[in-house]
């Protein structure tokens, strides 16, 4: 699904979390600002898994490297998918070959 708006930079999602952080509740930024307080508290509750401070799902790093995996299996895949089709072709083309000059 496309994004309706480009990703918040990394810098503007840490300063909202340090704000967080200071005291002030996510639903005053909110309104102060343009994220909406629950990307706000999705922002801080990244952070604290990123930081240790909570361990109830992934690291930003883990995200990134089960992405860079799902996609090497991916490539994978369709090349293996290349290797079995150009396999056929060639068992093919061998078995025509070998018929006619017998």
């Amino acid at each position: 699904m496309a994004r309706s708006r480009p990703r918040y930079p990394a810098e503007y999602r840490r300063q909202m979390v340090d704000l967080v952080r200071s005291g002030r509740s996510p639903d005053h930024l909110a309104r102060e600002f343009e994220p909406s307080a629950q990307s706000i508290r999705n922002w801080v509750g990244q952070a604290d898994r990123d930081e240790g401070r909570r361990s109830d799902g992934s690291t930003t790093a883990e995200r990134e490297e089960l992405r860079r995996l799902r996609r090497e299996v991916r490539r994978l895949r369709e090349e293996r998918e290349i290797l079995a089709k150009a396999t056929a072709w060639f068992a093919r083309e061998t078995d025509r070959k070998g018929s006619s000059g017998s």
